[in-house]
């Protein structure tokens, strides 16, 4: 629709709220108190007896108009509010003057509170009568075109307040994730555990490999970094004798946008002291089982074309059997990894052979683990934070849980012993660029560990990507209220 077209459209609009202001109402709406979920009015249970012999339920609804059609002294009107929709039917002789004049002004998108009483129109059709009407504020924006909803990808993402109200679809997403983040939250105070905010703004940016956003905090004159995970802090919280912690939380990694990607996400982590990365897996479990519950739907869960059975319990295989069975190559055999690479034009000078070992599994089996599936016990090259098995110290007590390709989960039994976790802070810090993270040592952490961390395992897991695959939604954006958009030129 060109610019001359809405701005005809709104002023038309304008006039409507000018003559709503002459009924002596405020267009901008007002206190409405007492009004019914749209969805528990539907519930309600109605008279057997014929329509009219009986009078139903006297019920009270508000929310926006999303259709209005009107023949004669009657108008029908479709109202929605964010739990379901309803018909309202307003008859001049039921209403009164006053309300059938403000009837006549309603536009689509403007938001109206109805009292009446619940029945059926003589077509079926669950409906309130109105008694009266009460208005609760008007849209100025015309609605997209037919209310067919809002069908431009970016416009729906720059404009979600529109994709909100104009696809319901788009709406059962959003309250979805909330339901699913509840849940984690539910489940886990079940268990023990405590939730806690640790620093989004750190003088260090630590607990995972990334490169960080930079700010600069004036006063104190210092940069400061957006945290690329909270995982640091939450340690120390272990030290200090906080035993189960965990914390939802969005976390900024200055990094690509993809589908899979936001540069600003919602991650939870929890440690838990006297665990390791076995306690975790049952934990991941319970969590992600306890949001299926929540949302509904069953285990067996439609993932675009193919259908995704989260029924416990889920497989657990070693990242060395995954890799010798997708990559063909035995992992401990470092020529033949050189030569795989080679093949797949990964570089392999000046790299430790974990490296390239990672690169290739990256390359040739995460994308065919189609799960959920959890991988565990990863080279300890690759992972600096996490204890090594007493039995093999070249492999580390790690965990990850992929789903079609996509990691969900990661965890560790965690490495509590300071002068091996300060000597592979060094190792790591080697030849690191100054803008990435983890570029400088984390002195007052390890001065942390050496006050005694206990044994323990701790788990992040990427909400944006679970709610993806839990509610069917083919890019992170789609469960991103509000994704990062390029600027629109001007």
């Amino acid at each position: 629709m060109s610019e001359e077209s809405l701005e005809g459209l709104e002023s038309i609009r304008l006039e409507k709220l000018r003559k709503i202001e002459s009924l002596g109402l405020d267009p901008w709406g007002q206190r409405f108190d007492d009004h019914q979920p749209i969805a528990d009015v539907r519930n309600l249970p109605l008279p057997e007896a014929p329509q009219g012999e009986v009078p139903g339920p006297a019920v009270r609804v508000a929310g926006r108009i999303m259709l209005k059609r009107g023949q004669g002294k009657v108008h029908f009107i479709e109202l929605r509010d964010w739990t379901g929709r309803i018909q309202i039917f307003v008859g001049k002789n039921q209403v009164g003057e006053a309300a059938w004049a403000l009837a006549g002004e309603l536009d689509f998108g403007d938001r109206i509170g109805v009292d009446g009483t619940l029945g059926f129109t003589k077509t079926g059709e669950l409906t309130v009568f109105a008694t009266a009407l009460t208005f609760l504020g008007k849209s100025l924006a015309p609605p997209p075109e037919k209310w067919h909803g809002l069908t431009d990808l970016e416009q729906r993402y720059r404009q979600r307040y529109v994709d909100l109200y104009s696809n319901p679809e788009s709406l059962e997403t959003f309250l979805g994730r909330s339901k699913i983040i509840a849940a984690f939250r539910r489940i886990m105070a079940e268990k023990g555990f405590v939730e806690v905010e640790t620093p989004t703004m750190q003088s260090i940016a630590g607990g995972a490999a990334a490169r960080p956003f930079v700010t600069h905090h004036n006063t104190l004159d210092i940069d400061l970094f957006l945290r690329i995970a909270p995982e640091l802090y939450l340690k120390r919280l272990l030290v200090g004798g906080m035993e189960r912690v965990f914390e939802v939380g969005r976390v900024y990694r200055n990094e690509g946008i993809s589908p899979k990607h936001n540069p600003e996400f919602t991650m939870m982590e929890a440690y838990q002291a006297y665990g390791d990365y076995h306690s975790m897996m049952d934990l991941t479990e319970a969590l992600i089982c306890g949001s299926i519950d929540a949302i509904g739907g069953g285990y067996e869960r439609p993932w675009g074309e193919v259908t995704v059975d989260f029924t416990p319990p889920w497989p657990r295989k070693t990242y060395a059997e995954l890799f010798q069975e997708h990559a063909g190559v035995d992992p401990a055999n470092l020529e033949a990894v050189r030569a795989k690479a080679e093949t797949l034009g990964i570089a392999t000078a000046g790299k430790d052979p974990d490296v390239i070992i990672s690169d290739i599994f990256e390359e040739l089996v995460e994308d065919r683990l189609t799960g959920p599936i959890f991988v565990i016990d990863y080279p300890a090259a690759i992972c600096p934070l996490t204890k090594r098995k007493t039995s093999n110290p070249a492999v580390a007590e790690r965990f990850e849980l992929f789903v079609r390709g996509m990691e969900l989960a990661n965890a560790y039994t965690e490495l509590n012993d300071p002068m091996l976790q300060e000597a592979l802070f060094r190792n790591q810090l080697a030849g690191q660029k100054e803008e990435d993270s983890m570029a400088k040592m984390d002195d007052d952490f390890v001065r942390a560990l050496k006050h005694g961390m206990p044994p323990a395992g701790g788990l992040g897991i990427g909400i944006d990507r679970l709610c993806m695959l839990l509610l069917n939604r083919a890019s992170i954006r789609d469960v991103v209220l509000f994704p990062l958009m390029r600027p629109l030129s001007t």
